[in-house]
């Protein structure tokens, strides 16, 4: 699936470790390390995304990746990130909509995230996708509150109509 005719999203491969912890490190206060994002690849139950530049000459680059961990009904959004300068250009959405066709297919009926407080862009962005505040996770990114999102039925025929709606 591509967004636009230069970005490619694919599943996110062992190979692609270094260039989204490079991601992760300019992009992040409290990024993901090598580690991390290698137990996260390998753990079960799990869906990982790269969003790829291909550039003008063919020339790849990881722009964004976003993750999604499935317990029983509950979808859990572990990371969504796109680089800074590219962000606005309908990655994140691509990204997102991967994650919760990937959930559905892992059997999921609920989604969930932690959020910023103070991220207003990323809290607008999810409410597009039908999650909604539930409740806060003091300091939870240690500079700031995390907002805790839920969206319920995302297995229905309404919500589908509105992912259709967001394609």
């Amino acid at each position: 699936m591509g967004v636009g005719l230069m970005v490619e999203i694919r599943p996110f491969e062992v190979d692609d470790i270094p260039a989204v912890a490079a991601l992760e490190a300019a992009n992040q206060p409290q990024p993901w390390t090598e580690g991390i994002l290698e137990d996260e690849l390998a753990a079960e139950n799990r869906s990982y995304l790269i969003a790829e530049d291909e550039g003008a000459f063919g020339l790849a680059g990881v722009i964004g990746f976003a993750g999604v961990m499935v317990v029983g009904e509950e979808a859990h959004v572990t990371n969504l990130l796109v680089a800074e300068e590219d962000r606005r250009r309908g990655v994140g959405k691509v990204l997102m909509l991967g994650l919760v066709d990937a959930a559905l297919e892992m059997g999921a009926r609920h989604l969930t995230l932690e959020v910023r407080s103070k991220n207003e862009a990323a809290r607008s962005f999810y409410a597009h996708f039908g999650l909604a505040p539930i409740g806060v996770r003091k300091g939870y990114y240690g500079d700031d509150d995390a907002l805790i999102m839920w969206v319920h039925d995302i297995d229905s025929e309404t919500y589908a109509q509105g992912l259709e709606a967001i394609r």
